[in-house]
């Protein structure tokens, strides 16, 4: 096999593994956050989540197959890591760039979805004359 092809598999191999993991870590932790945002309707907050995952295996997927074209011909194992691990910083990037994303979404929704449930002023009762 050449080094190219095998750095290509472990990029492959590597980003797949990452994007599996950081995903899984988002839809188990971030069940808890969309409860509370959809006060407290769980089906309508697993739903939502699994769409969430849905769409985080597309961006992220579609990304790393779209980046995997290396630049340059891989000569030595040197090389092979050094193409490897700018690949995969770019995928690192990409997924805490969407982590942060999703991260600012999500807490906009929540202040919408705690403002919305706040109670309301009451009017006033009664007027003070000034002196």
């Amino acid at each position: 096999m050449s080094p190219t092809l095998i750095t290509y598999v472990l990029y492959l191999l590597i980003s797949i593994a990452l994007t599996v993991w950081v995903a899984r870590t988002l839809h188990r932790n971030g069940r808890i956050f969309l409860v509370d945002v959809f006060h407290g309707n769980e089906p309508l907050a697993d739903s939502v989540n699994h769409l969430l995952v849905v769409g985080f295996y597309l961006v992220n997927l579609g990304y790393v197959s779209l980046a995997l074209k290396l630049a340059a011909r891989i000569g030595d194992a040197t090389e092979s890591v050094e193409a490897l691990s700018h690949k995969v910083g770019f995928v690192l990037v990409v997924l805490g760039g969407m982590h942060f994303l999703n991260l600012f979404i999500f807490s906009k929704i929540r202040q919408n979805a705690k403002l919305s449930r706040a109670r309301r002023p009451v009017a006033p009762d009664a007027h003070v004359e000034a002196t």
